[in-house]
């Protein structure tokens, strides 16, 4: 499924082109085929052209109300035709996530902007790929969507690297994220937050659900309405102040000090007992064995959750309606986990819209 989907052109939705001239303006300058005013507010805002600091971000990625936006920002050489500008942006609109595929394809407009100084050459290879799946040219490099898979997109985080940073502490965001809660993630490096978010679905990869990532979020009214419409969600920000924000999260996490926080209304549905130090302990060896790959961690994760729904299947019936399966609380409770474990296993339950209404 994954790979049928990463082949499928007609996942992009849109380009555009975004200029810095030699006075310092930005301006939105070209589209294909069209955008909305909202979410060319929304892509002025991510690409770093109009930051004050003036820092220059090569590659951001980030999702709004279900569109996947890629930018690639290049600095224009004296020796190109582009005169009066001293920046551009490349931005594509998408379906899917698939960060590599995107920032392959943009470089390639990149170039050819840069040798053209026109946006008819891009239109053309945007409308190749859409139609074909391929754009080719001599001088700036060949694109063929297929070779970028859906999977392999998932896969090019590194588990072992957050549990080098977060040891034991890693089954929290393991149980946040299998109880569908909210993980907020800061760090004043976009880079540093898009290479930690984009892994963090992979702890619950039997959903391999990414729409949840949003990994570059800014605190502006309208993109924070649109994530508090997400039931839970991994969400990127650069700036402090959403520490301040605890109506956003569930749980904070603090890239920059490796602190995680659990906020004191999640704590009670996150209390942590026996079968958490288990999980703990198994993320833990299993990424600090040398022998391992990022996605044999993974995999070993991913037995151990299907271990915990094997737990709850006991507990689960047909509901009334025969429609799906639902906990009977009762034969829970009966059963006599420790507190801790059958309040987790309840909260999955919730989660996983097990519960009787």
């Amino acid at each position: 499924m994954a790979g049928s989907e990463a082949a499928d052109p007609l996942l992009m939705l849109g380009v555009g082109l975004i200029e810095k001239d030699t006075n310092g303006e930005v301006l939105w300058v070209w589209c294909y085929p069209s955008t909305t005013a909202t979410l060319r507010n929304l892509l002025l805002r991510k690409c770093c052209l109009t930051e004050e600091n003036k820092l220059h971000h090569p590659f951001v990625f980030g999702q709004y109300r279900r569109t996947w936006f890629y930018i690639t920002t290049v600095e224009v050489p004296d020796s190109s035709v582009l005169k009066k500008v001293t920046h551009f942006s490349i931005v594509l609109t998408a379906k899917d996530f698939n960060p590599e595929k995107y920032a392959a394809f943009t470089r390639i407009l990149c170039r050819m902007y840069l040798k053209h100084g026109s946006p008819v050459k891009m239109m053309e290879s945007y409308i190749a790929v859409l139609t074909k799946g391929i754009c080719q040219s001599e001088e700036n490099g060949s694109f063929l969507s297929k070779d970028f898979d859906a999977r392999k997109a998932y896969l090019a985080g590194s588990i072992k690297d957050i549990v080098s940073q977060f040891g034991m502490e890693t089954v929290i965001l393991h149980t946040a994220l299998m109880l569908k809660k909210r993980i907020v993630v800061y760090h004043p490096k976009i880079e540093a937050v898009q290479e930690f978010t984009r892994t963090l679905p992979a702890l619950v990869w039997h959903r391999q659900d990414w729409s949840i990532l949003h990994p570059y979020v800014h605190l502006d009214a309208d993109e924070l309405e649109a994530l508090q419409m997400c039931p839970g969600y991994v969400a990127g920000f650069v700036d402090l102040e959403v520490s301040n924000r605890s109506d956003l999260y569930d749980v904070f996490v603090n890239l920059a000090d490796s602190e995680i926080t659990i906020a004191p209304l999640a704590k009670e549905a996150m209390t942590m007992g026996k079968l958490h130090k288990e999980i703990g302990q198994l993320i833990v060896q299993s990424a600090e064995d040398p022998e391992k790959s990022d996605s044999q961690v993974i995999q070993d994760i991913s037995l151990k959750t299907k271990e915990i729904f094997t737990n709850l299947a006991p507990f689960s019936e047909v509901s009334d309606d025969g429609e799906k399966r639902v906990l009977n609380y009762e034969a829970l409770k009966q059963r006599r986990f420790p507190p801790a474990t059958e309040n987790f296993l309840y909260h999955l339950a919730a989660a996983e819209q097990m519960l009787k209404i």
